[in-house]
């Protein structure tokens, strides 16, 4: 055989190898440690959006007020605002398998017992405050650790595409979980789906217990508590002003961009004057167009700032524009839309900041990402909650549409001309 036929030969093989290897999203599924994750995550999902679905009508049936709601929602990420960096600093320095097989179990037992009282139809107003508070306290452990245990599942080069392929498939278990949260709410009552998601948090505990520390890869965990972590990861962030800028737009989209059940629900009973069915269906066109984003995403080379960007302001562009719909059709149309940019913007930023910082400060940049994703919901939800309460779910939603809009102006006024440049990506791997 020639050299020129072994060459062909090579190159033929090399073909067929990328050819069955995996693409995008679904690269990740290579690892059977992150299957085996992505499995017990999916039922917990699922279970996570039915709960989303009926505290949200629950708290609602009980007070008639949007206020309420965007009380209840400040009460649940309000501990994620004064925790935020001190849990990330947890998950740095604590096993973070360890710590979400903890926060599986507290979670269950809390919303287990919300269901007993609700089922008993004992459940008042400030029960379901008390809930939104404490499973908010159980997340600002579990979100930092749950974001950087990724990086553990799975290698640098496939982290993107798993980092993607979450986001799509708890957008996809959005259009299960309210689905089913709607027939249980009409059927049996609010107090069933407590019960289910209570149940579901088996799956991810399963999942976890099935890992093996082998197939695990951790970042190195270090000894004693440093006293001057968190000033160090501030340092840290200054000296890579793209990541601050992308955690800044974030912010500004948790804190008043995503207030949909303040918004969503006020627009299905008084806007479209529907019932609990109404609202799923939002969430459901919401899902389709949220997973379809995730994975155009994960599928997309690593994201450049302007695209960032970009995103953050079309998705600002086309809340407001569903604010206006004259009719359910092209409200539904619009929600389609903002799902798809929401999710693409999520997944896009979520990866370029993990794979800019280093492995052994992850917990606490993602902690840092979460405080300000989450933790601005005691600011933004109360505010959109009240416009929308006095002034009409419209205005409120045009109000959650314009905010990230303007903040895509500010940041990209923030940094002319840099746009071009693809953000560094942190190579070092620890461990």
């Amino acid at each position: 055989m020639s050299e020129d036929d072994r060459r062909q030969e090579g190159l033929q093989v090399t073909t067929a190898e990328a050819i069955r290897q995996p693409r995008g999203a679904f690269a990740a599924l290579t690892s059977r440690s992150y299957r085996i994750y992505l499995t017990g995550q999916s039922l917990a999902n699922t279970g996570t959006w039915m709960q989303s679905i009926a505290q949200d009508w629950l708290i609602f049936d009980l007070t008639h007020s949007s206020t309420a709601v965007g009380v209840t929602m400040a009460l649940q990420f309000l501990p994620m605002l004064a925790l935020g960096l001190h849990t990330g600093a947890v998950a740095d320095r604590l096993s973070k398998r360890r710590i979400l097989l903890t926060t599986q179990t507290l979670n269950a037992t809390a919303t287990g017992a919300l269901a007993i009282i609700t089922i008993a139809g004992a459940v008042h107003p400030a029960d379901v405050y008390a809930f939104a508070f404490l499973s908010g306290l159980i997340f600002a452990f579990d979100g930092p650790a749950r974001q950087a245990f990724v990086a553990e599942v799975v290698r640098d080069n496939r982290l993107r595409a798993a980092i993607a392929l979450n986001a799509a498939v708890f957008q996809a278990t959005r259009l299960i979980g309210p689905a089913i949260a709607s027939l249980l709410i009409v059927s049996v009552g609010t107090g069933w789906v407590f019960a289910v998601n209570a149940a579901c948090y088996l799956g991810p505990t399963i999942g976890l217990l099935r890992l093996r520390p082998g197939d695990l890869d951790p970042a190195p965990v270090p000894i004693a508590r440093q006293p001057g972590a968190l000033k160090t990861t501030v340092r840290y962030l200054r000296r890579r002003p793209h990541v601050l800028r992308t955690i800044f737009l974030v912010g500004m989209l948790g804190t008043f961009g995503l207030n949909f059940p303040i918004v969503l629900t006020a627009m299905a009973k008084s806007t479209f004057h529907g019932s609990a069915s109404t609202y799923g269906l939002f969430n459901i066109v919401l899902a389709i167009g949220s997973a379809a984003g995730a994975l155009r995403a994960g599928a997309a080379a690593h994201p450049r700032p302007r695209v960032i960007v970009a995103s953050a302001a079309a998705f600002g562009l086309l809340e407001t524009g569903a604010a206006l719909a004259p009719d359910m059709a092209a409200f539904l149309a619009l929600l389609a839309a903002m799902g798809f940019v929401n999710l693409a913007f999520q997944s896009m930023a979520n990866a370029s900041v993990q794979l800019a910082v280093e492995p052994e400060l992850r917990g606490r940049v993602m902690g840092l990402y979460m405080l300000v994703f989450i933790g601005g919901t005691p600011i933004g939800a109360p505010i959109i909650g009240a416009l929308t309460n006095h002034f009409g779910p419209r205005v409120g939603m045009i109000v959650c549409g314009a905010v990230p809009a303007l903040a895509a102006v500010v940041a990209a006024s923030a940094a002319p001309g840099r746009f071009s440049r693809r953000p560094a990506v942190a190579t070092h791997r620890c461990g």
